[in-house]
């Protein structure tokens, strides 16, 4: 992924300024996604320890060269660092040397079997007994520190998503082609997945669907050996990872005559999907650009037939913040702001007539919206 000295700092600080809001003085990153988001580096293993003055990207023997060659621009930043032993020994050893006391870990992503290992760890490296003047670090569980800053994209991740959205509409251009009478769903997900790599984007961001038919009623049906026969709907969602960030984009295509209840379906759907797309503005809560689309979904006697929120936010995951869906309590109902991305892909199914979906990305913008996948 592109990354400037800059761009690292500013996530550095932010991430230090949620930490320092629920007091803990050093933040353990184990989940993936963030830690490439703070330091850019992008191995299937690693930890980062977050304190006031460092930012240590912890990494296993694999990964050392690739590690400092991917942090190099952010040297004084970014320091690497790697062990003998195990990655929980080396973090007990971090967190001891740097004296940190109250040590934030993402409670979502790491294991109650790890969280008893470090916590053990720790305590067991203390005197005993401990002495009136000092303590025992002790791990505090945080929700959402690195995420409530991902939720905002920098001017380099916008300008990747914008490119990202281009490309992948480039390709929903071709894909209309690749469905016909006889060919298999798994034969035409083949073919998007070819599309997206000639495209330029280096793998899918998720499982390719294509459901033609009655499968077209799942929502997330896999592609399956059946063929596509005149006369019916195929639901095509497929998306692509471009310089680490994923777009994601829905299309249905009708194969042969269109059915009068399937031409209803669509026309619900296309004019949800519009009614979303133009209640995003900046201070608008999420969950009113859901209820957009569920009104006229609703007006048109397809409100059951909606049964997945309007869209769920982009970035260096397919699926990250905002939750574009009805607020839930204890769930974030985020107000919109500039620099957010996500989808906005309302749709309907129904048993017996077949399903629609319409997918596309946009952009909060100062004035309301850009449609990245145009």
């Amino acid at each position: 992924m592109t990354l400037d000295r800059a761009a690292v700092s500013a996530r550095l600080d932010r991430v230090r300024a949620h930490s320092r809001g629920v007091g803990v003085d050093a933040l353990l990153v184990t989940h993936l996604a963030n830690i490439q988001y703070l330091t850019g580096f992008s191995g299937s293993a690693g930890a980062v320890v977050l304190l006031s003055h460092a930012c240590l990207l912890v990494v296993d023997f694999r990964y050392v060269t690739a590690a400092t060659a991917e942090t190099a621009a952010f040297a004084g930043l970014v320091t690497v660092t790697t062990f003998q032993n195990s990655y929980d020994e080396a973090l007990v050893e971090i967190l001891l040397r740097k004296a940190s006391q109250r040590v934030g870990i993402e409670a979502a992503y790491l294991p109650v079997s790890r969280f008893n290992a470090l916590a053990a760890g720790l305590a067991s490296r203390a005197p005993s007994p401990v002495p009136p003047s000092e303590s025992v670090p002790i791990l505090i569980p945080t929700e959402r520190l690195v995420e409530r800053a991902r939720i905002i994209k920098d001017n380099a991740e916008v300008a990747i998503l914008r490119e990202a959205g281009r490309r992948l509409a480039a390709v929903a251009q071709v894909v209309p082609a690749l469905v016909s009478e006889g060919r298999t769903e798994r034969a035409i997900a083949v073919d998007i997945e070819v599309a997206l790599r000639e495209a330029g984007f280096s793998k899918p961001a998720f499982e390719t669907i294509v459901a033609s038919g009655p499968n077209s009623a799942l929502p997330h049906a896999r592609p399956t050996s059946r063929a596509v026969q005149a006369g019916e709907a195929t639901v095509l969602d497929f998306g692509g990872v471009y310089d680490g960030y994923c777009v994601d984009l829905t299309r249905t295509v009708q194969l042969g005559a269109v059915s009068a209840a399937m031409q209803k379906l669509y026309a619900a759907v296309a004019e949800a999907q519009q009614a979303a797309i133009e209640a995003v503005r900046p201070g608008e809560a999420a969950s009113a650009v859901d209820a957009a689309a569920r009104s006229v979904l609703e007006r048109h006697g397809l409100g059951e037939a909606f049964g997945h929120g309007t869209g769920h936010g982009l970035g260096l995951e397919v699926h990250e913040e905002p939750r574009i869906g009805r607020a839930i309590p204890r769930l974030p109902d985020e107000r919109l702001q500039p620099g957010m991305v996500f989808t906005i892909e309302p749709g309907a199914y129904v048993p017996g007539v077949g399903g629609v979906r319409i997918e596309d990305d946009v952009l909060v913008t100062a004035g309301g919206c850009e449609v990245l996948t145009r």
